[in-house]
């Protein structure tokens, strides 16, 4: 029995061991396929795991663009009104520059003390006095450090004098007159005329006075007049008049006028004058500081800026080079008008068929459209042939609209399976006043 025991237990020990011997390889087998497939899990998850980085970090850099466009179309909108006040302002129209004006003072645009200033003198010129003394009382106590006091208590003196005096209609017509009358000095007696303009610059005269007394200023080669002329470019009065100074600077052109407005542009931080600069720059002819500019500011802005007048002056070559090295999408964006500017179809054609952003290749795209079927029609069919992305296709079409490129169009429209595609090209033909237009319109119909 103790034998038998014995090879019955042998016989077990012998079994489990042989099972053992074929189990551990399946678990062992089992083991890798497992890990293997976790390895692909975390993989899997690894990539959903960038793909979701990625979109959010698409999805932030859209809405910083947005922001940013949204910013740039209020400053817009708020410039708009500025210009509209003014330009009621010299049309005599009060009550509409109130209006214009009131609007910026409600909502604290960056010109507010300025549009304060204006909407004090327009409700002076309504015989409104106590109105217009309110209007200077917000811009003394809201802005005190603003370049506008000193012209709003020459006016609050102005005004406190004529209380309860009717306005006589005819001082815009007085206005024009006197300054006629200093032309005519100006050009017998300069050393008289000059002290006279430096009055009416420091006065309450209108915008349109004020901006005819610099440009007889900027026209005088007396030395004080161009020390008149310096002081206010380096911001010796309102901003209005400093930004109008280095416009009339910047027209006349000269050797020591452009070494001026580089002094004015090194010294100055705000960028709002240092754009002017840049504009006057294009206006003298001063590629070499343009590109300066270009390539050193630091300023997104003053960049851009740059870059479109060296588009505006022809730079193409200069202009390509610096959209190659810049990383500032924005910046890009206004490079490629540049590129318009300078008629760089060559350029153009680059971006739209190779830049890592579809934003950008579709702004290229419709630059091209802008240039005129002859020059780029056939380019444009074939960006929309060799891309797949539907947003750069829609570019294309739009663009082809612009040209009136009917004939372009129909093609498209025979040969696109995109349904959506399709229809936007139809929905183009059918605003274009053209026989091809008209006949495929017809064929759809039959």
């Amino acid at each position: 029995m103790v034998v038998m025991r014995n090879r019955t237990v042998g016989d077990w020990v012998t079994a489990v061991t042989m099972a053992a011997a074929l189990i551990v390889p399946c678990v062992a087998a089992a083991g890798q396929d497992f890990a293997l497939d976790e390895q692909v899990r975390q993989g899997d998850q690894s990539a959903r795991d960038r793909e979701r980085e990625r979109e959010r970090a698409e999805q932030a850099r859209e809405r910083t663009e947005q922001e940013r466009e949204r910013g740039q179309q209020s400053r817009d909108r708020f410039e708009n009104f500025y210009e509209q006040g003014q330009s009621a302002i010299e049309r005599a129209q009060w009550q509409q520059a109130i209006e214009r004006f009131t609007v910026l003072v409600d909502s604290k645009a960056p010109r507010a003390d300025a549009a304060l200033y204006w909407r004090a003198y327009s409700l002076d010129k309504l015989n409104r006095q106590p109105e217009a003394l309110t209007s200077v009382a917000e811009l003394l106590k809201g802005y005190p450090s603003s370049r506008w006091v000193a012209d709003a208590r020459a006016l609050e003196i102005q005004v406190r004098q004529r209380a309860g005096q009717p306005v006589s209609p005819e001082v815009q017509a007085d206005e024009e007159l006197k300054l006629f009358a200093i032309q005519g000095l100006q050009h017998q007696d300069p050393e008289q005329a000059i002290p006279m303009l430096e009055k009416l610059l420091q006065g309450t005269s209108s915008p349109r006075m004020k901006e005819r007394v610099l440009f007889v200023l900027a026209q005088s080669n007396a030395a004080r007049a161009r020390q008149v002329m310096t002081t206010v470019a380096r911001g010796g009065s309102n901003p209005d008049l400093q930004m109008k100074a280095i416009q009339y600077i910047g027209m006349q052109g000269s050797q020591p006028n452009r070494q001026l407005l580089g002094e004015i542009y090194t010294s100055s931080t705000d960028v709002g004058v240092k754009r002017q600069i840049l504009r006057a720059y294009m206006m003298a002819g001063d590629r070499e500081r343009v590109l300066a500019a270009a390539t050193s500011e630091k300023s997104p802005q003053l960049r851009a800026e740059a870059m479109r007048q060296l588009g505006m002056m022809g730079a193409g070559d200069e202009v390509w080079q610096l959209y190659q090295k810049e990383t500032d999408a924005q910046v890009r964006g206004q490079i490629i008008q540049g590129l318009f500017m300078a008629g760089d179809s060559t350029h153009l054609l680059e971006v739209a068929n190779n830049d890592t952003s579809p934003d950008l290749r579709r702004r290229a795209i419709q630059h091209l459209g802008m240039m005129g079927r002859e020059r780029t029609g056939d380019a444009i069919l074939n960006i929309y042939n060799r891309q797949t992305d539907v947003g750069v296709k829609e570019a294309v079409i739009d663009a082809l609209f612009i040209q009136q490129n009917a004939e372009t169009l129909v093609a498209l429209a025979r040969k696109e399976t995109d349904r959506d595609l399709k229809r936007r090209i139809v929905a183009k033909l059918a605003l274009m006043p053209s026989p091809v237009a008209r006949d495929y319109m017809l064929e759809l119909l039959k």
